[in-house]
């Protein structure tokens, strides 16, 4: 039902559009949509789990991805609407809404996928709908650049996925996950190795849509050239989902049973986390700050899928969860802080902000304390949690990678942070705008916030959550 009703909505959305331009109506049917799916996951709860056929399964693990990602997107729905009401054409606004529905929907049912076919399909629907999303203010250069990248690029990752899941199933004779690793190998010679061969593959796919090295190539651009709330998608909902896709992947088709596949997930990880964080070091752009945190992050994030089993998929879930709620938080704030202007990119431009705008100040040095680590946040709690689960299971390089790459992490947050503090003109010490963003858009950032302290304080409500529906 949740994914009918988003797919029905973008029908609603088309005829409205068709019918009677107004973005104020077209911003409050997409949100009405998503709430009305997220409304309608609480009535699956007692019919779960629920398979279609070997296509699609419905169960405690995607319920709560659903959850996460209807909440994430009806939070970028409401902060695309003032950016597109202050900054696009009359002219070109209603289209997007209509974009962002259906990239929810690829999302919606990546999450719930255990068969290669409606893994491709969701994956599709979701990459062409970002292709748009990112290059939607046409009139500007850099997005059209972004966009035309991230097309390229995902056009690769898809003949790399569609490669490996070829090689898959000529090996197992399946495409549906719990089955695709159940081969005997005395019936053919070179199964295992064509089967190691293709969960390379997809792993190469996998890597380019979660823009982890060495397939990070397209993600600074991207998150450079894209409107705030568009990079925000990006960096959220369609990672989530195929972090999603792959903990289910993982667990069901039991690659990690591979030592082949071990060694190249900690080849990719130990690689993100340094060089995401060493690249981070010397960026003169918030945007592509932000991208190359992404890369360090989603490394420390592969630690808990090399793991596997449950216990991993917990952290996985949890650390995404953390990581989302940051990001949320970071792009919503540099999106009102750009509302009347091109957005807001050079660090000198976030200097003295918590004097002239304490406000927004105080939400992104909450947020890159987060994305820093620093303890009585949320990421602190995400990132001891890792090293616990890392250390438990003996991974001690990936334990010694994580702490080096971490307080490496630590200059470049700081940076920004002393940034802002810094009192760069004493005639701007009591000048605080704060007043002139959308109330709406501060309610949210500031609940988004106080969740990052809550969770580092008391982490066991959301920890008791992910245990008892996550898994």
């Amino acid at each position: 039902m949740p994914m009918i009703i988003l797919a029905s909505g973008t029908v609603l959305l088309l005829l409205l559009i068709a019918l009677h331009r107004s973005h104020l109506l077209t911003f409050l049917l997409s949100l009405l949509i998503l709430a009305t799916a997220f409304t309608a996951l609480f009535f699956t709860i007692s019919n779960l789990p629920h398979t279609i056929s070997e296509l699609v399964l419905l169960d405690n693990f995607s319920i709560y991805y659903h959850a996460l990602i209807l909440v994430t997107t009806f939070v970028i729905c409401i902060f695309s609407y003032i950016r597109l009401k202050e900054y696009t054409s009359e002219k070109h606004r209603e289209e997007y809404y209509l974009l962002l529905i259906l990239a929810t929907l690829g999302a919606s049912m990546m999450v719930t996928s255990t068969h290669f076919i409606t893994f491709f399909v969701s994956l599709e629907l979701l990459s062409i709908s970002m292709y748009s999303l990112i290059g939607f203010h046409r009139e500007e250069s850099q997005a059209i650049e972004a966009a035309i990248k991230y097309l390229i690029l995902a056009a690769i990752s898809s003949a790399f996925l569609l490669f490996g899941m070829a090689m898959v199933y000529a090996a197992s004779g399946s495409m549906y996950f719990p089955e695709i690793t159940a081969i005997n190998p005395s019936h053919f010679q070179y199964s295992i190795h064509m089967m190691v061969g293709g969960i390379g593959l997809i792993l190469v796919g996998i890597g380019f849509k979660l823009g982890v090295v060495p397939f990070h190539m397209w993600a600074p651009d991207v998150y450079q050239g894209a409107s705030s709330p568009a990079a925000m998608f990006v960096s959220t909902v369609s990672k989530g989902a195929m972090i999603a896709l792959l903990l289910r992947l993982t667990i069901m088709a039991k690659i990690n049973d591979y030592e082949q596949i071990l060694w190249i997930l900690t080849g990719i990880a130990i690689l993100s986390m340094l060089i995401g964080n060493l690249l981070a070091l010397n960026q003169q752009n918030i945007k592509r700050l932000l991208a190359y945190s992404s890369i360090s992050h989603f490394g420390y994030l592969l630690i808990a899928v090399i793991v596997g089993k449950e216990i991993g998929s917990e952290i996985a879930t949890f650390y995404l969860t953390v990581y989302i709620i940051a990001l949320t938080a970071a792009f919503g704030s540099i999106s009102l802080l750009s509302k009347s202007n091109p957005e807001i990119d050079n660090p000198k431009g976030y200097e003295s902000l918590f004097r002239k705008k304490p406000f927004l100040a105080s939400v992104l040095i909450i947020v890159f304390l987060s994305l820093a680590g620093i303890p009585l946040t949320a990421g602190f709690m995400s990132k001891y949690l890792l090293l616990i689960l890392g250390a438990g299971n003996s991974q001690w390089v990936l334990v010694f990678v994580l702490v080096l790459s971490s307080i490496i992490g630590f200059f470049y947050y700081l940076r920004v942070i002393l940034a802002m503090l810094k009192p760069k003109d004493p005639s701007i010490i009591h000048e605080k705008n704060d007043a002139d963003s959308p109330i709406i858009g501060k309610i949210l950032l500031g609940l988004m916030a106080l969740l990052l302290i809550i969770i580092g304080i008391y982490p066991d409500w959301i920890l008791g959550i992910i245990h008892h529906i996550a898994t």
